[in-house]
């Protein structure tokens, strides 16, 4: 079956490894790779034949990732971090080209091998990276974008890199092809600003209009694919010719669909990519010299590392930022299985140097998600033994935060929250980290502070010891249980209501100290219920009399909650036990031409007659003497078990 047969070992081999790395709850990445370190050619046993051309396909996963990168990028979203991919991401790739030269050199390596290095090292994984992120849920954080402004510039420098390093023996001859290359990469560019933008937007309105599901995706694929071959054609790079088909298309108003219909062809040849890298480690050379390439991973990691968190930090960043662009960013990236490869063929690398950077990048990007896991712990640690950097605050109060609430989380559910106790005049103060977030709680003037509510001191600059209340509004059930547990045992006082995703998480957080916890798909369910029978005419009373027994049920609303907090329930439950309701009066009514005193409704059936609209007026509480004649409609307020029907 040739290639066929290739690809169903690696895609099952894959479904193994991804098993077992969710299963050990470790990014899918790691799986895949050390999949394909199993059925390599070089490991024996079960392997795939064609590892050269699975190395083509997987090309076609590094283009749909950047496709789908550009579909989500936005040159507003990096507006805040233009000057360090513009300025800083040039300034980290030539300090990291000195710095792999002077580690080749320490290993022993001729001049223009350890120049390969350092130009190999320069690059970090945008694949790995990218799904690290994700994985996280850190995509949208200002760390996220500094790592994604570097990146992109990155990418960009693979072109220059590829023409420049061959000719290090002779640099004035490059210079001439170097030229040729940036006047492709800028007509590409304008061609793509000024056609592209009017062309790609304007096909896709055509094919939507078929209603062809099929044609769509299709014509997505073809663009992000076809665009990136042109580029290819030119002598540019592939990839970046599919990242800017997405930046095009991101403009649009089908990008958001373009991206959805992208994300599942993008993932299957993102797994032929990961394993394919994972293909080309040796473990037998590596067996051989695994202190060389453990030298180079540490050597490399570490002071690449320790550049990219000193530019970010020379560039304004602070807080958390270098360090989670240091740990996140420390890796070989996969273009340098490009640099190897042109520098191996060209003489310029050894076949053992070349084996070395091959398998030091496959550790290095096994080690991503493991090392990028480890900022928090070392802010945490950096928090308590040096000095610690006030976080960022925005729009808040000239007299201070007191008896405000604090909002953990300025996400969708925690701006709604803050708009409606902005406009009840309650004082509050979101923390948030999230980037995208940040800037819009920015922009509806809330006061917000940047940071993980789960560390102290940004949780200690939202004043909770003069807080009323503290919602967590948080999706993350681990930064949430953290934030319970520190206000539990510093602040034992203030209420604390989070929300959570199912009973157990319920019941361990009322374990924590919580006073309220809410369950949002259970209250979403119970409202799209409430709607559905209220649409096939069922009673008020009978739909909210079950809704609160499943209510009841689930939250065990007196475990934990302090006074106040049952007070506000049976508020709650009282208002949801009245039944307000309008009736229009007809000729017939028996309540027409006799006064509210003659009817005396309250102790004949328990209802109260709140209010009457007649002829376009509104009259409140009727006295007793008030007549009620034909049309008038009528407000009546009572328990759900009255007998309010009596009435009419």
């Amino acid at each position: 079956m040739g290639i066929a047969a290739d690809i169903v070992i690696i895609v099952l081999a894959a479904l193994v490894g991804g098993l077992l790395a969710h299963r050990l709850r470790q990014p899918l990445v790691l799986g895949y790779i050390l999949a394909g370190v199993l059925i390599g050619p070089l490991a024996g046993g079960i392997t795939a034949s064609s590892a050269h051309n699975i190395e083509k396909l997987a090309e076609i996963g590094v283009a749909l990732l950047l496709f789908a990168l550009g579909l989500e990028f936005s040159l507003k979203e990096l507006r805040p971090v233009k000057f360090i991919a513009l300025v800083g991401g040039p300034f980290q790739i030539l300090l990291t080209i000195g710095y792999g030269y002077l580690v080749g050199r320490y290993l022993g390596w001729g001049d223009v091998a350890a120049l390969w290095l350092g130009g190999v090292a320069s690059l970090s994984s945008t694949m790995v990276i990218l799904k690290t992120l994700m994985s996280q849920g850190m995509m949208g954080t200002l760390s996220s974008r500094v790592m994604i402004g570097l990146l992109i510039v990155q990418d960009l420098a693979v072109v220059p890199l590829m023409i420049l390093l061959p000719q290090v023996s002779d640099p004035a001859a490059g210079l001439p092809v170097l030229g040729v290359a940036l006047l492709k990469s800028v007509g590409f560019l304008a061609v793509m600003l000024i056609l592209g933008v009017r062309l790609l937007p304007w096909l896709l309105a055509h094919i939507a209009r078929w209603n062809s599901r099929e044609l769509f995706v299709l014509t997505i694929t073809a663009i992000g694919l076809g665009i990136g071959y042109a580029t290819y054609q030119l002598g540019l790079s592939f990839a970046l010719g599919a990242f800017v088909a997405g930046m095009v298309l991101s403009e649009s108003e089908y990008g958001h669909q373009a991206l959805s219909d992208i994300i599942p062809l993008r993932d299957l040849f993102s797994l032929l990519f990961f394993t394919s890298v994972g293909m080309l480690l040796d473990p037998r050379f590596l067996f051989d010299h695994w202190f060389g390439v453990l030298q180079l991973v540490v050597l490399i990691g570490l002071g690449k590392g320790l550049i990219l968190a000193g530019s970010t930090r020379c560039f304004g960043y602070g807080n958390i930022v270098p360090l989670a662009v240091g740990l996140g960013m420390f890796q070989i990236g996969e273009f340098s299985f490009v640099l190897v490869q042109v520098g191996f063929a060209g003489g310029f690398l050894s076949r053992e140097q070349h084996a070395s950077v091959l398998a030091a990048t496959i550790i290095s990007m096994l080690l991503t998600p493991l090392v990028s896991g480890l900022t928090a712990p070392f802010y945490r640690l950096r928090q308590r033994y040096l000095p610690q950097e006030s976080p960022a605050m925005f729009n808040l109060p000239q007299a201070g935060l007191t008896e405000h609430i604090v909002i953990a989380g300025g996400g969708r559910v925690g701006q709604h929250v803050a708009r409606l106790l902005s406009q009840l005049e309650v004082p509050f103060v979101i923390v948030e980290i999230n980037h995208n977030c940040l800037e819009e709680c920015k922009q509806r003037g809330f006061p917000t502070i940047f940071g993980d509510a789960s560390q102290e001191q940004v949780l200690a600059a939202a004043n909770p010891g003069s807080a009323q209340q503290l919602l967590v509004t948080l999706p993350n059930i681990t930064s949430a249980t953290a934030i319970v547990r520190y206000v539990h045992s510093n602040y034992p006082a203030l209420d604390i209501v989070v929300r959570a995703e199912g009973d157990e998480q319920m019941k361990a957080l009322y374990a924590d100290g919580v006073h309220m916890v809410i369950l949002p798909e259970l209250e979403a369910g119970l409202e799209i219920a409430r709607q559905a029978l209220l649409h096939l005419k069922l009673p008020v009373p009978v739909i909210q009399r079950y809704a609160d027994a499943l209510r009841r049920d689930h939250y065990h609303p007196t475990h934990g909650m302090s006074p106040e907090s049952q007070e506000l329930y049976l508020l709650k439950n009282a208002r949801e036990l009245l039944d307000l309701y309008w009736e229009r009066l007809g000729d017939e009514n028996l309540m027409v031409g006799k006064s509210l005193r003659e009817l005396d409704t309250r102790r004949t059936t328990g209802a109260s007659i709140v209010g009457v609209l007649r002829a376009g007026e509104f009259v409140p509480n009727p006295a007793a003497g008030f007549v009620f004649a034909t049309g008038d409609l009528v407000a009546i307020l009572g328990h759900v078990d009255c007998r309010a029907d009596d009435l009419t």
